[in-house]
């Protein structure tokens, strides 16, 4: 990542933007010791993301990139970058909002911002929107149990799936019952005796058959 005008400006440059162009990897960052401004929307940076130390950095924009975890990467930021003020993960599959996908809603969003903020206390800017003090509030509380989780769908079509190969469907009867497509049935006649003094059976019974 070394723009036009580097070897003059390089060390002293405040703001950093990639424009048309995908990056993979942030190799060679660590030689703007004086940056600010970190814009890296529209790439392929995913969950290994590496930032070197940029103490002065407090602007920094991943939007539409390939994370999908918030862990490591939210301890990787508070260690790297400690004066963060300003965050967006917006497009990204870790940022469960509604552009991402529509199984996702208000609440989960509200969740996800919750635990950011506990683990970036010093966030005044995440996303689209100003963070309230309402919300520092129930993340300093809350917000280490915030975490979303989503069910993966491999593991859904796997274990509950009827289709699976090697999947065997639950059943009460025991192995050795018949299969449920061979029906058959029993017709017969049965005698009822009835025993006891107040059997409602016996007012139909004679003297001569007890």
């Amino acid at each position: 990542m070394r723009p036009v005008g580097y070897a003059e400006y390089g060390p002293f440059w405040v703001l950093l933007q990639n424009i048309f162009e995908v990056v993979r990897s942030l190799e060679g960052l660590e030689e703007f010791i004086c940056l600010e401004e970190l814009i890296l929307d529209n790439n392929l940076l995913r969950n290994d993301l590496q930032l070197p130390r940029l103490p002065h950095l407090h602007t920094l924009t991943i939007n539409k990139n390939q994370i999908s975890e918030l862990d490591s990467l939210l301890d990787h930021l508070a260690e790297v970058v400690p004066w963060l003020k300003y965050l967006s993960l917006l497009g990204n599959e870790a940022c469960p909002n509604e552009l991402v996908s529509l199984d996702n809603d208000e609440s989960d969003y509200q969740r996800y911002r919750y635990f950011i903020l506990h683990k970036l206390p010093k966030l005044k800017f995440l996303d689209a929107k100003k963070v309230t003090k309402k919300e520092c509030a129930e993340a300093a509380t809350r917000g280490a149990f915030m975490k979303v989780v989503k069910p993966k769908d491999d593991l859904t079509s796997t274990d509950f799936g009827s289709n699976s190969s090697g999947f065997q469907q639950y059943t009460p009867l025991p192995q050795g019952s018949r299969d449920g497509t061979d029906h058959k049935g029993v017709f017969a006649k049965c005698r009822y005796v009835y025993h006891g003094r107040h059997s409602e059976g016996n007012r139909f019974i004679r003297d001569d058959q007890l």
